[in-house]
């Protein structure tokens, strides 16, 4: 094919180092990668003021949803609560691969992120096994590859979960996705981005339901699915199992009948050097160790996105309720707007 040639793919370290311009140029040159550069130039942006020395600072970082954000919060009010360390928030970074790249960096310490979804987009493996076996992988595959570990899980599975209308699950008695793929054809998708990109999206789904839509599926951000769908501006969309919004918008999730999923624990991925330097932070990120349920995660997000109700507030009330925090009240905090 003709026309300049596509720049070569950028290493870590050219990442944090290239400029905006450059991330344009790789934009424009390799089209497919493009929502990834412009990402990319969001991150660079978000972490040129970060300095390198920052022995009393812990980072704490979240992806770009409600769910890891309050999540994000939790770790960042645990650490400030049984630590004397300052928290630095970088919230609502773009998704997993900016994490991760945020992480391996060294510009984040501590991130909330799930194990399915480590084990697929990250480590490229089949998604398959039980919760202790995805769990004990990663785990180890993160420590030997990258020097980066997971601490206990917090308790909740947030799997993906296909969306309909509860009106449409009614009214056409469906229970299963092997029953909704009948009328694929007629439905109009919505998913997020990195749905659409990863292993354990939407191409392995499609060819495990043989599902065939009305017409491509629509790329939307995570945070309008939901609302899309009760609106009828899409029939199916890909959302998560603690979503808050899936009662109060009368949503239905269909069984995942052939168990295309593999398990999706929340977990705390904290840099190796991190705990080696704070060994406090292991034993503050321990105390989160199951305490968080399906039912409350979903209580939560509803509390945030539903009732719109101040992040940090919502994370130190259940804090309190679970004996986490004693009687302490937030501590103000560095966080980059």
């Amino acid at each position: 094919m003709g026309g300049k040639a596509a720049p070569p793919p950028m290493t870590r370290r050219q990442i944090f180092r290239v400029s905006g311009a450059r991330l344009m140029q790789y934009a424009m040159a390799k089209p497919a990668h493009a929502f990834l550069a412009l990402a990319l130039a969001v991150m660079v942006t978000l972490f040129a003021s970060c300095s390198s020395s920052r022995s009393d600072r812990i980072v704490v970082a979240s992806k770009n949803f409600t769910e890891s954000f309050i999540l994000g919060e939790l770790i960042a009010q645990q650490i400030e609560a049984h630590t004397d360390l300052k928290v630095e928030r970088r919230f609502y970074l773009a998704g997993t691969y900016i994490c991760h790249q945020g992480i391996l960096a060294g510009r984040i310490d501590v991130y909330p992120e799930y194990t399915g979804t480590a084990l697929t987009a990250i480590l490229k493996q089949k998604p398959e096994g039980s919760g202790e076996q995805v769990y004990a992988k990663v785990k180890q595959e993160y420590e030997s590859r990258f020097g980066i570990t997971l601490t206990p899980a917090f308790g909740l599975n947030d799997t993906f979960a296909m969306e309909i209308r509860g009106e449409d699950a009614r009214r056409l008695n469906l229970k299963t996705l092997s029953q909704a793929a009948v009328h694929a054809p007629q439905w109009r998708a919505g998913f997020g981005y990195e749905f659409m990109e990863r292993p354990d999206g939407y191409r392995g789904l499609a060819a495990a339901y043989g599902l065939h839509f009305a017409a491509p599926p629509r790329i939307m951000d995570l945070g309008l699915l939901a609302r899309a769908l009760k609106d009828h501006q899409i029939d199916i969309a890909a959302g998560n199992a603690t979503d808050g919004l899936i009662p109060t918008l009368d949503l239905f999730v269909l069984q995942d009948d052939r168990h295309y999923f593999p398990p999706y624990e929340a977990v705390p991925v904290v840099r190796g050097a991190t705990l080696e330097r704070h060994p406090e932070v292991a034993s503050a990120l321990a105390q989160l160790a199951g305490k968080i349920s399906d039912q409350e995660m979903q209580q939560l997000n509803y509390a945030v996105d539903g009732q719109h109700r101040d992040v940090k507030q919502v994370v130190h009330e259940f804090s309190q309720k679970k004996g986490l925090l004693l009687n302490q009240n937030p501590r103000p905090s560095s966080d980059q707007k």
